[in-house]
């Protein structure tokens, strides 16, 4: 494997960072969880997205799906969430990390009756933030808007 062919082809680089303070409130507050937008696929150019995902003490979380265009990677911060990987459920900690390629079921839940937060990282950087703060209205979609939905946003139940 090699490194991708140059993005940026200046002499000297240029000022382009993008500093998010820890103090940042997130975007996303929905009880039980909360989502903060650290990169997002707009402004990463399509490379990935990054959120950290904060879920209360109550039970959360999607059951087993895949993305067919997206790959989709986690690293728990703190409390304890139930991972999913396609084959077995693992309880994961601080430190843990999954990585789930395309076309690869997984899951995640937080059962432990205490908060947990975790880094969820997309790449490429598809726009999952109006999936995000849309998912809420599935319940009173049709059938078929609900099957648009999904599909829309490279999401596939199992």
């Amino acid at each position: 494997m090699s490194y991708p062919d140059p993005k940026y082809l200046g002499e000297r680089g240029e000022v382009s960072a993008v500093h998010r303070p820890a103090s940042t409130p997130p975007e996303l507050v929905r009880s039980p969880i909360s989502a903060a937008y650290l990169a997002t696929g707009a402004s990463t150019n399509g490379q990935f997205g990054l959120y950290r995902w904060n879920m209360g003490p109550e039970p959360s979380g999607p059951g087993p799906h895949f993305h067919r265009g997206i790959s989709e990677s986690f690293f728990i911060l703190s409390g304890t969430v139930r991972l999913y990987d396609g084959d077995r459920w693992t309880e994961a900690t601080s430190g843990d990390f999954l990585y789930v390629p395309e076309g690869g079921v997984h899951a995640f839940r937080n059962e432990s009756g205490e908060e947990a937060s975790m880094l969820i990282l997309f790449a490429p950087g598809a726009p999952r933030e109006p999936y995000f703060e849309e998912v809420p209205t599935v319940a009173g979609m049709s059938e078929e808007e609900r099957a648009e939905f999904f599909l829309r946003h490279d999401t596939f139940w199992v």
